[in-house]
């Protein structure tokens, strides 16, 4: 068994097509195949169920799957180690960051990064705060940007800047000519994030705490879709203030008398898993400011 056959088994398994998995590793439809054949030959297991054109995982493949995954996640985290002994602007920082952070705070600090170090790649993914405190557990992320609070003794984490939450309404909606009490609150048509996004978790907390039930009447995943939603004039929204600056400057909305804390932006690591030498270098540019 070789990394390269792990490798190519999870790219087939992901895209559950070999045309697709061979184009993602840049290879030929029929190394894809003899790479597969030779693995399942060794072994003497069927990992995959061929039907027609398709393949999927059969029950082997899929408890294998995981086993695959760690052995290729070990194998990356050895040879970043061994390239942090050798030293030198080198290697790749793997960045994910909520969608907040990656929208309006991350992109000067990227460029900034770049140009201080051209010798280190940037591979960078964006997702809701959930999302990237899980690519952290997994090993798919050196370092992780988020907003909010963050639960859980396995993370590190640093304070690397801060905003606040704003509701938001149709420059014609009621809120905008009376502050909303509980029962408004309450009675509100809500736009809001999704689950797990970090906005969602502040606002779910202050609302918990003012002894108020929200149900919104839908859930977006992005800052971008909730605007245009209210927007239209009908129902409310929170979110973050860098996010709501541009639609606050055209006038497309306005932000409703309700105060929010600040909540800080985190940049987060793993405990448990080696800091290499381009994320403490990613984390010294962002302390500079």
């Amino acid at each position: 068994m070789t990394l390269e056959q792990l490798r190519i088994f999870l790219a087939v398994a992901r895209h559950e097509h070999v045309t697709r998995a061979a184009k993602q590793l840049n290879l030929t439809q029929s190394a894809v195949s003899a790479a597969l054949a030779a693995l399942e030959a060794q072994h003497g297991v069927a990992l995959f169920d061929r039907v027609g054109r398709g393949i999927a995982l059969n029950e082997a493949g899929r408890g294998f799957l995981p086993r695959a995954a760690e052995v290729l996640r070990r194998a990356e985290e050895a040879r970043r180690w061994l390239a942090d002994l050798r030293g030198g602007e080198t290697g790749t920082l793997r960045l994910q960051a909520s969608q907040t952070v990656a929208s309006y705070a991350l992109p000067r600090h990227l460029m900034r990064f770049r140009a201080r170090h051209p010798g280190i790649a940037l591979s960078f993914r964006q997702g809701n705060t959930a999302q990237v405190l899980a690519a952290l557990r997994a090993g798919e992320a050196d370092l992780g940007l988020v907003e909010g609070r963050i639960d859980g003794a396995e993370f590190e984490t640093e304070v690397i800047g801060e905003d606040r939450l704003l509701l938001l309404t149709a420059p014609d909606h009621p809120w905008q000519h009376r502050a909303p009490g509980p029962a408004d609150l309450a009675q509100g048509d809500w736009v809001l994030r999704e689950p797990g996004s970090g906005t969602r978790a502040q606002f779910d907390a202050e609302m918990q705490a003012l002894g108020v039930a929200i149900l919104p009447v839908l859930e977006l995943p992005s800052n971008e879709a909730c605007i245009a939603a209210v927007e239209t004039g009908h129902g409310a929204t929170v979110l973050s203030a860098l996010a709501a600056a541009p639609h606050l400057e055209r006038g497309h909305v306005r932000a409703a008398s309700l105060a929010f804390p600040r909540r800080l932006f985190h940049a987060v690591t793993h405990r448990a898993r080696h800091r290499s030498r381009a994320a403490s270098a990613f984390l010294d540019l962002l302390r500079d400011g």
